[in-house]
């Protein structure tokens, strides 16, 4: 059995579930963002004269809308038949490992690609493209060959291709604890940072209000256990040592989980867990995907070591202590923890400067470099071992080793194009790289197969986190009516939500908005135009409309700077359940755009200017693709969001379970 097959089986259907949440959260909002109503209507963005050459076109942008819209579709039609389309590869991967295979997965990735190439400003997100990588990847991670057969089979290559899922772990995890002190980010540098981030981050859940009262103390503590998670520790996803890897591997996805608990981050948290599985091994993972009898047998397997295999046991044990130790000694140096100092239970500042830091940095970059390249060297060396032993007879055996030098080829490539995003820390090191490696880079720039990561740079909201309320009047004196959005920060005395794996994307654009000015969001123009005028699609992304009947003759808006309420401690116990207390209070900043009406000139001058007018598709001929399209359409319209993601999801669990009793 190769050594990475039950890892593999277990990482595609995880990303197929990954990919089901992502398409289903985009079909839901298509009316309201990119329809003929839409925020932005996509088939005014899209030059549709360019559809008549579609090979043309799809170099210039990636996406197969060119090739769908020729037939007749308009580029919201398109996108809802890619959604759905998307969702149903995606169910089936996920209950049956027969359709698990790399043209499934290819036609996951261009189908997400295509969406995110006219996604414009609502997908532009680090988890969109974070998924698209991993998704390309994926598509070498699942056996290359149509329809696989009900016995699952081992690669050759296997582990190969899942080393590349865990190099972009790594580059995700290390780069997002290096930014967060080159940005130089005050917050960060004094240790502060989260006594921010749970009030400030888009959309919390209930959870972070709570964690939110915590005292100073842990909170500083935690953000150096962020920086150990993230920066240290991904250096033990390449030991050859499973305990370390494990460390490392449950460091991530305790990391990962408590920021699920907090923060509704839709998928993205899902799918560094799902990255995370690269890190395991096939005989971890066979106590929990095995029989009894194969577990018997590994403990007797088990139970006849030599006194040379259980002597390496020993050595590895000794050394992940070492590591271990080794790794508590310097986090407290390099962050002065004290017990018991000051009359707190712990104290911590960091001890190094900035100077220090980025001279550091420097002289680390290469060495990842260095331990990429040389990792990925041992599982080339190990995949030609694997190729050249594991098939019987010499037709067999060509092919494999064929096969696999293809693979180890395209690891090669990969690996050396990711290299240009991962020296984006060190600009130095990065115009040092091959014109070579530069000259693949811009080649496959277009088609996302590699990015720069780098999360919660530096903190937002430090004065308290800025929301912006938009308001209607049938008057300008008076009469104003707040409009309520479903998830945002709104009505003080609403609870956060929970709603991940969705992402709505108006709510979080609303959130980037606040951080920003009326002029410069041309979109934000385009939605109040959208309520002056009642547009159906769009006030269907909106909790509460004021003016169901007939839209505002005015509307307005405002920046508020919204706190968390402080726990009640004169409540004792009865103060955790906050319902008798709002959960937020918030203080008026100042105006965010003024009084318009829906013949204001400078918002008909910028729908114009950014092509957002209402668009007006003429007559159609609806034929049955289309017909469908619309019952599909108006069945999802009438539930909420967050029953409609279990009863998908729920319904795809149910059947992998049935499928293991039959």
């Amino acid at each position: 059995m190769a050594a990475g097959m039950i890892v593999r089986e277990v990482f595609l259907w995880w990303i197929a579930a990954i990919y089901l949440f992502a398409f289903t959260s985009f079909y839901l909002q298509i009316p309201g963002l990119y329809g003929k109503n839409g925020i932005i209507p996509v088939d005014n963005q899209i030059d549709m004269k360019k559809a008549k050459d579609p090979a043309k076109a799809f170099s210039s942008m990636p996406t197969i809308l060119w090739f769908v819209n020729a037939y007749g579709f308009t580029s919201e039609q398109s996108l809802e038949l890619l959604s759905i389309a998307g969702m149903l590869i995606a169910w089936f991967a996920m209950i049956t490992p027969r359709v698990r295979n790399a043209a499934t997965y290819f036609a996951l990735w261009i189908f997400y690609l295509s969406i995110y190439k006219v996604g414009f400003i609502f997908l532009w997100f680090q988890w969109d493209i974070l998924l698209l990588e991993a998704g390309f990847l994926t598509i070498f991670v699942a056996p290359f060959t149509l329809i696989r057969s009900r016995k699952v089979e081992p690669q050759a290559h296997d582990n190969l291709t899942l080393w590349l899922i865990k190099w972009l772990l790594f580059r995700l995890m290390f780069a997002s604890g290096v930014v967060k002190l080159t940005s130089e980010c005050p917050t960060w540098w004094k240790l502060t940072a989260l006594t921010v981030h749970y009030e400030s981050q888009c959309i919390p859940t209930p959870l972070a209000w709570y964690a939110h009262q915590l005292p100073v103390w842990f909170q500083k503590l935690s953000v150096v256990m962020t920086y150990v998670i993230e920066i240290a520790l991904p250096f033990l996803f390449f030991s050859p040592i499973r305990n370390l890897r494990l460390i490392a591997f449950y460091a991530q996805i305790l990391l990962q989980m408590l920021i699920i608990f907090t923060g509704n981050y839709n998928f993205f948290n899902l799918l560094t867990i799902g990255l995370c599985l690269s890190l395991l091994d096939e005989n971890y993972l066979q106590k929990w995907f095995t029989t009894t009898d194969t577990k018997r047998s590994h403990e007797v397997a088990s139970e006849s070591q030599t006194s040379l295999d259980r002597f390496i046991e020993w050595i590895k044990r000794l050394i992940t202590i070492w590591v271990v130790l080794l790794l508590c000694y310097w986090t407290q140096r390099l962050f002065t923890i004290r017990f018991m100092n000051s009359n707190q239970p712990v104290t911590c500042q960091i001890a190094f400067t900035k100077a220090n830091f980025n001279s550091a940095l420097v002289s680390v970059m290469p060495i990842t470099i260095w331990i990429g390249s040389i990792s990925l060297a041992i599982e080339i060396l190990a995949t030609i071992r694997n190729a050249v032993i594991t098939p019987d007879g010499i037709g067999p055996k060509c092919i494999t080793i064929l096969k696999s030098s293809v693979y180890i080829l395209a690891a090669i490539v990969l690996f050396c194009i990711s290299l240009n995003t991962h020296c984006v820390l060190d600009p130095k090191l990065q115009k040092s790289l091959s014109p070579v490696i530069k000259k693949w880079y811009d080649g496959s720039k277009n088609f996302e197969l590699t990015n720069p990561y780098g999360l919660f740079r530096s903190m937002t909201g430090v004065g308290g986190r800025p929301e912006v309320v938009i308001e209607g009047s049938d008057s300008l004196s008076s009469g104003w009516k707040k409009y309520e959005f479903y998830y945002k920060p709104g009505n003080v005395r609403r609870s956060p939500p929970i709603i991940f794996p969705h992402q709505p994307r108006l709510d979080w654009q609303m959130w980037f908005l606040a951080l920003g000015s009326y002029d410069h969001n041309p979109w934000f123009k385009s939605l109040l135009h959208r309520l002056l005028t009642n547009q159906e699609e769009v006030i269907e992304l909106l909790q509460y409309n004021p003016f169901p009947e007939k839209p505002p003759k005015y509307i307005r808006s405002k920046l508020y700077h919204y706190h968390y309420t402080r726990y009640d401690f004169n409540r004792g116990y009865a103060g955790l359940f906050n319902t008798s207390q709002s959960w937020w209070r918030r203080e008026f900043k100042r105006d965010f755009s003024s009084r318009v009406g829906v013949n204001d000139r400078d918002l008909h001058a910028t729908l114009h200017q950014y092509r957002m007018n209402i668009h007006t598709n003429g007559n159609i001929k609806k034929n049955w693709i289309i017909q469908f399209l619309e019952h599909v359409r108006r069945i999802l319209r009438q539930g909420p969001v967050v029953p409609i993601f279990l009863a998908i999801f729920v319904a795809a669990i149910t059947v992998n379970i049935l499928n293991g009793l039959l």
